[in-house]
């Protein structure tokens, strides 16, 4: 198949959630049969609900930094599959993402033909199976592995790490991971292994308890953010600078800068900073790595005349961390958000968040089968002053008299943020 082709098989495939919870078996025999091509790679394991993906990126970075050649695997996409796996700090080719797909195609169909599996992949394990060929292939050093959905049962969770990182836990996929923070806390732990130690980030009394049970368990070491202090700090719109202290008085001061907005990626930064520590990345690399990461769609500045703000908060914690942004920097703009989300999201807890944090509200959906209508986001949230759009253009249209007191937000989806940054790009 050419790269269209193969796009349009994995998205028939259906989506990450779909087959979220079929189990390991079927992707271990696909990679057994490939090869076992994990096996030849060395990997630092990210989970958790809010901020794995930007940890993953600093990682990564300061990896680079270091000398590594460096693989990234994460999810979902913005604009095009291929983002999904990147070498080096670049994106695979259209090239390389189509060779791998009909390999690891090739190879699930001979394994049905067999009986060896009951069904094809999904989306999620296909290409996961890929980018471990893809990883092994370029001969990288160091690979920042995000885990999809959970932990456990994620296809991701084949590999042997050198580390295993878990990030903020919080509500989200409460339909597949658990009610309660404690059974979505013991998905993400699933990752752990014994041997492997851990980094965890500052969490919620509830979270955190499990880890650490579960950590106790399996007898690792680990290294925890509340352990470590961090002085100094200076936010601004587009970042932060903070000096990171290890536990041990005088044995290692970090100056960070992280040019990734919020003050929830404070927390990001440091985590991934104690994890270069613990992979003896020196503390230059580490700056140096932090100080160049990009994270795109996670208060994205695209635009500046006007100003456009893009930011995937598609669940309550993600929409708090926004709200907060917008509370700090932009109370005294006029901001004037577009909205979408999908079905399957705790919409009317996220817009009761963020949209008193907007002067004009525009609710839209993203292009997407499992996009939620506008019509029903207005049924589940009030705002003296929400418009509906059917479709992202008709969104921007309404906005289109912006002036320089105005801030425009499109929030909601990654998807939509994905659709939005494909379409400012494109423009004059």
């Amino acid at each position: 198949m050419n790269y269209p082709d193969s796009v349009q098989f994995l998205y028939a495939l259906g989506n990450e959630i779909k087959t979220a919870k079929f189990g390991l078996e079927r992707i271990r025999t696909v990679l057994e049969a490939l090869g076992n091509p994990q096996d030849r790679c060395r990997f630092v394991h990210i989970a958790g609900t809010n901020g794995k993906g930007s940890t993953c990126a600093m990682i990564e970075s300061a990896l680079r930094a270091a000398g590594h050649r460096t693989g990234m695997f994460i999810s979902p996409h913005l604009s095009e599959p291929t983002e999904r796996i990147s070498i080096a700090g670049e994106p695979v080719s259209v090239a390389a993402f189509t060779q791998a797909f009909n390999r690891v195609h090739q190879v699930v169909e001979e394994l049905l033909d067999r009986g060896a599996v009951d069904l094809h992949t999904s989306y999620f394990e296909t290409v996961t199976a890929m980018a471990f060929l893809i990883f092994a292939e370029e001969r990288t050093t160091m690979v920042a592995l995000e885990t999809g959905l959970g932990g456990r049962l994620d296809a991701t969770n084949v590999v042997r790490p050198e580390m295993c990182v878990i990030t903020p836990i919080d509500f989200d996929h409460e339909a597949y991971l658990g009610r309660s923070l404690e059974a979505i806390a013991a998905e993400k732990a699933g990752i752990l292994k014994s041997g492997v130690p851990a980094v965890f980030a500052r969490q919620r009394p509830e979270a955190g308890e499990v880890l650490e049970r579960r950590a106790a368990e399996l007898g690792i070491p680990v290294s925890r953010a509340a352990e470590w202090s961090i002085c100094e700090l200076e936010l601004s719109a587009r970042g932060s600078r903070f000096t990171l202290v290890a536990p041990a008085p005088g044995t290692l001061h970090l100056r960070i800068e992280c040019p990734l907005a919020g003050e929830h990626q404070v927390e990001n930064a440091v985590t991934a900073a104690m994890a270069l520590v613990q992979l003896g990345v020196p503390p230059h690399a580490i700056e140096q790595g932090i100080a160049r990461a990009r994270w795109p769609g996670r208060l994205e500045h695209i635009c500046e005349d006007p100003e456009i703000l893009l930011d995937g908060a598609h669940n309550p914690a993600g929409a708090r961390a926004l709200a907060a942004y917008l509370d700090r920097f932009y109370r005294t703009r006029r901001v004037r958000m577009i909205y979408g989300a999908m079905r399957d999201k705790a919409v009317e807890e996220v817009c009761a968040i963020l949209f008193p944090h907007a002067r004009q509200v525009v609710a839209t959906a993203p292009d997407q089968p499992r996009a939620l209508h506008p019509q029903a986001i207005r049924d589940l949230a009030a705002h003296p002053d929400l418009r509906l759009a059917a479709t992202l253009r008709e969104a921007l249209e309404l906005v289109r008299d912006a002036t320089p007191e105005d801030a425009i937000v499109i929030t909601g989806s990654l998807y939509l943020v994905g659709e939005a940054r494909t379409l400012l790009q494109a423009r004059p």
